[in-house]
């Protein structure tokens, strides 16, 4: 319960008069129900016969004692009702008391119905307040975090896991606001009817706490590993929808069938032993209910029999109806107990997201910086995903403020990383980049990557239109802008021809148009950002020949008067850059323009001879 009373605190201080209305709320309809089942024992008596002259009014004083005003008002209470029945009769009073019952019955049913009500925006509030923080979390996470993460996981987490503490949320309220209310007050009035009762109750209850406790905190473990399991399923999915034309194209239908299916089973086995104990949780305490009550009425109808206690056979029927009204709430503790402690598994497994450290962010003294002068500078840089690897060894390089760079190399030598550490997707190591000589670090992260744009090989798109698209993150860009930059970036054309224009929706990371459309619609979108800095991770490696010149064409216009590094495998794409890169194992082997680094006869010679060949 420490880490609810945790979420608690961070969750529920907006919902504050939420809480008090339920507090309230509660706390009415629990003395509504005692007044109703308080009606029992004149009704009894009146049933099984009332002697008549049995009682008289009795004076009191606010001076008295409370136990002697407790007295005097029960006396006045039957007084009164024997008066009835003189006046009106036995069957008449029975009517009347009957009518006192409905009404304080309604009266019981309208408060718990409006402690409801005060619940329901706690809970659904605080379950939309973790989604929030879920999502914001997610998107303030660098880069690095996620490749140590399975995006099926995480969505597992976000979905599975935030309803499982909804679920935990909501029982747990109860807990907290309902029932010990109810308890509290039942096991007062207990005591006041037969404090004898009420300690022999008290021992009998621990006992079946602790074995409804003992089974909730094994459930706990099997709910971790259940939640887990589900990731690695919707993990699986997720793979499988993505890489759906390898698996048909590789006849790896079985395959991945088998390994789904391994998963799923897995899955099965361990929700079926977790629901089992789930499911426990209502025939035990049931039966201890039972049993307890059991126990409670032989020995209190032992001690009414023996004339060794205070109480009558009618208040002690009134005892045993309070009682019976504390086993359901403590039954639903009981039950709650098995929902929270699968809560706190998902709560765990959440946490590893709303609790990670989000190593890139902005100092507290980041400046803004607007426009880009002069040069960027990679300064004496090295950087590493893991330990005792370093994927960029020692790297300086200068970019002026209008030329072309091209990083060239095999795979792996370190080009996209290079371009990841600009927008401090990654933070480097050692050294610095710096920018007009300020440390990228120094400068506010949303300023800094306001200054560049990007086009990947794998052009990233939405399931939008081909308008929002393009629009994507620049704002109050207006109809005409966006079709201005679709234009030179040769989309308009096809844009046009589809279904609804602008506004035909391009489905699934835009899995209805091409892989020349897709790349062109990202150049539109870095065309309406109007970056100074543009950076290209190879923009044009995964085209046919007729789509690479259509997307040559618009890179070359996306090119012009800005600040352009290029990550190429072809080389026909940059022979006219101001300055070419030749990475090799994390370093930059040569540097020059083509026709220099042909001349050098070393690693650009020997790439561009095999791409001739």
């Amino acid at each position: 319960m420490k880490n609810f009373f945790v979420l608690f605190r961070r969750f529920l201080p907006p919902y504050t008069k939420y809480v008090v209305g339920n507090i309230v709320c509660n706390l009415l309809s629990t003395i509504f129900s005692l007044f109703s089942f308080g009606t029992i024992i004149p009704i009894l008596q009146i049933l099984f016969g009332m002697d008549g002259g049995k009682y008289s009014y009795t004076a009191w004083t606010t001076n008295d004692s409370l136990k002697n005003i407790t007295l005097a008002l029960k006396n006045n209470l039957f007084y009164t009702i024997e008066q009835f029945i003189q006046t009106y009769g036995a069957s008449n009073t029975l009517l009347i008391l009957g009518a006192f019952l409905i009404f304080m019955t309604l009266l019981k049913t309208g408060t718990a119905f409006l402690a409801g009500y005060y619940l329901t925006p706690i809970q659904n509030g605080v379950l939309r307040d973790i989604r929030k923080s879920l999502y914001e979390k997610v998107l303030a996470l660098p880069m690095g975090f996620y490749s140590e993460e399975r995006k099926g996981d995480i969505m597992a987490r976000m979905t599975g896991d935030v309803n499982e503490i909804g679920n935990s949320i909501m029982s747990s309220l109860d807990i907290i606001f309902k029932n010990p209310i109810m308890i509290i007050i039942y096991l007062g009035v207990m005591f006041a009817l037969s404090w004898q009762l009420t300690l022999f109750v008290l021992i009998l209850l621990p006992l079946s706490g602790g074995l409804i406790g003992y089974i909730g905190k094994s459930l706990k473990k099997r709910s971790l590993l259940g939640q887990t399991q589900t990731g690695e399923l919707l993990s699986q999915i997720e793979e499988t929808l993505g890489g759906l034309r390898i698996i048909k194209a590789f006849n790896a239908e079985t395959k991945v069938k088998n390994r789904f299916s391994e998963i799923n089973e897995r899955v099965r086995r361990t929700f079926n032993r977790m629901n089992r104990k789930y499911i426990l949780a209502h025939p035990v305490s049931e039966f201890l209910g039972t049993a307890i009550i059991v126990i409670v009425m032989w020995y209190g109808g032992t001690l009414i029999i023996n004339h060794t206690s205070a109480i009558t056979a009618a208040s002690f029927i009134y005892y045993l109806i309070i009682f019976y009204s504390i086993i359901n709430p403590a039954k639903d503790i009981s039950r709650a107990t098995y929902t929270i402690q699968k809560g706190l598994a998902s709560l765990e497994r959440v946490d590893v997201i709303l609790k990670a450290e989000v190593a890139i962010q902005d100092k507290e003294d980041a400046i803004q910086v607007k426009e880009f002068k002069d040069s960027i500078e990679f300064k004496n840089i090295s950087f590493q995903y893991q330990e005792d690897w370093w994927v960029l060894n020692n790297i300086n390089l200068n970019i002026k403020k209008g030329q072309t760079v091209a990083l060239v190399g095999q795979s792996g030598s370190g080009k996209s990383t290079m371009v990841d550490l600009l927008p401090r997707f990654y933070d480097v190591q050692e050294g610095e980049i710096l920018i007009d000589g300020q440390n990228i670090k120094d400068i506010r992260m949303y300023n800094l990557r306001a200054l560049m744009g990007n086009v990947n090989q794998e052009a990233i798109l939405f399931n939008d239109s081909f308008y929002n698209n393009i629009a994507f993150g620049v704002e109050n860009a207006t109809r005409e802008d966006i079709i201005a930059a679709a234009k030179i970036a040769n989309a308009h054309d096809f844009i046009v021809a589809s279904e609804n224009g602008y506004d035909t929706n391009i489905g699934d990371r835009g899995g209805k148009l091409s892989g020349g459309q897709r790349q062109r619609i990202s150049i539109a979108r870095a065309l309406l950002k109007n970056p100074p800095i543009l950076i290209l991770d190879e923009a044009t490696s995964a085209l046919d020949t007729e789509s690479e010149k259509l997307v040559q064409e618009a890179i070359d216009h996306l090119m012009k008067n800005r600040t352009t590094i290029v990550v190429a495998h072809r080389l026909s794409t940059i022979k006219k850059a101001d300055l070419i890169c030749v990475m090799h194992e994390g370093k930059i082997v040569e540097r020059g323009k083509h026709d220099e680094l042909i001349a050098m006869d070393g690693y650009y010679k020997r790439l561009c001879d095999m791409q001739s060949f």
